[in-house]
């Protein structure tokens, strides 16, 4: 079998029968080209076809793009990872830990013990947290008008801390804020930091916080799977001119683009029209970053029609860099320890192993995340994948 069937058989399964993705959108890539590039479905169940160029709401993959312009800015010497966060982004000092909710039901409130940090922030450390994974964000979404953060607004990310900075691993909008430190330093919008510092370097030219009419035109709906397995494609979508340009979540992207990122990280930080990052900080960059007890754990779906519980690989010990998810033990689709990866909520996934060179991205728009149809398929994607890499090494 070669790499292209073994992948293919995989896409053309997911988008087959009643339980199916409306669409995928997969690639895979070395350190100079791709090497596997697939599109198989509908950008809408029913509608037109995808296609390799189809325009996605990345989510959550926007998160080591922000990332990266934050280890520019500590390149230059213009950021302090662990000088308060409030220096670069005077709104985050205003935050207060959220210790409960009185017997009257409102939020009790209290000054953090510390300030919040960039490192904190990059790491998930900071104290902030998602409102679909945790209950008492829930609550405060439920009862006390807290604005969700697909909305992309400053009152979506003026949020109470859960604990006090620097106590534990918890997922949530630190990157949205880490954007909005990157905003102080270079005193432009977010998405003009990553088109002058990331982006025209890489040639990477259809991804944005706003599309433009072209990239409109040919967009992916986000569907809904419903308890019967059946999807309906639903009015879902991130705000074109947000307010804020949101770090964490906020990006629309082809997988080709995304594609020329992963190269770049493969590559030591150098891009095709010059390099984006040193060598040596991509060397710890991507080292896992939590000081123990701190670790990255499993994160409970607590609204439904928006994910399950989360986890990649569970029972492997996983650490968290700047910014991604490190596996820390060998995974069983074949990943090797050290590689770094992470998802967007509308089941988009991808992973960079630097070790063996080659980098993958699995772009579905499906709600709930870790949808089985989905996450399955990216597994099996990526398992296929390592597979005919050990196979290739063998003959």
């Amino acid at each position: 079998m070669s790499l292209k069937t073994e992948c293919n058989s995989v896409l053309s399964r997911v988008v087959k029968g009643s339980e199916r993705v409306p669409g995928v959108v997969a690639m895979v890539t070395d350190r100079n080209e791709n090497i596997f590039s697939g599109a198989m479905g509908d950008r809408s169940v029913g509608g037109d076809p995808i296609t390799e160029d189809t325009i996605f709401a990345i989510f959550s993959t926007t998160k080591a793009v922000a990332g990266t312009a934050a280890l520019q800015c500590v390149e230059e010497g213009l950021l302090d990872l662990d000088a308060p966060a409030k220096t670069y982004a005077p709104a985050i000092g205003e935050l207060q830990v959220l210790e409960g909710f009185g017997a009257d039901g409102q939020p009790k409130l209290r000054p953090p013990k510390t300030d919040v940090t960039t490192r904190q922030l990059l790491l998930h450390t900071a104290g902030l947290a998602y409102e679909f994974f945790n209950e008492r964000y829930k609550k405060l979404s439920d009862d006390h008008g807290q604005v969700p953060v697909t909305t992309c607004t400053m009152d979506a990310i003026k949020t109470p801390l859960l604990f006090d900075p620097g106590e534990r691993w918890e997922y949530g909008t630190n990157i949205d804020w880490v954007g909005q430190v990157v905003e102080g330093i270079r005193g432009k919008r977010l998405g003009q930091v990553m088109r002058e510092r990331i982006f025209d370097p890489l040639e990477m030219n259809e991804i944005a916080f706003t599309r433009t009419d072209a990239m409109k035109a040919k967009t992916a709906s986000i569907h809904a799977r419903g308890e019967d397995g059946f999807l309906t494609p639903t009015d879902l979508a991130l705000p074109d001119n947000p307010e804020v340009d949101m770090g964490g979540h906020g990006l629309y992207g082809t997988v080709p683009e995304y594609m020329k990122f992963i190269r770049m990280w493969l590559n030591d930080g150098e891009g095709p029209k010059g390099r984006v990052l040193r060598s040596e900080t991509v060397e710890w960059a991507v080292k896992g970053a939590l000081v123990p007890p701190q670790k990255v754990t499993m994160m409970p779906g607590v609204i439904p029609e928006l994910t399950h519980d989360a986890e990649f690989f569970p029972g492997l010990a996983k650490d968290w860099s700047y910014s991604f998810m490190v596996n820390s033990e060998a995974a069983p689709t074949g990943r090797p320890a050290g590689t770094i990866g992470w998802a967007g909520l509308a089941n988009c996934f991808y992973w960079i192993d630097r070790q063996n060179g080659l980098g993958g991205f699995w772009a579905t728009q499906v709600l709930p995340f870790v949808d089985p149809v989905s996450f399955n398929g990216y597994m099996d994607f990526e398992t296929a994948v390592y597979s005919e890499m050990m196979a290739a090494k063998a003959a």
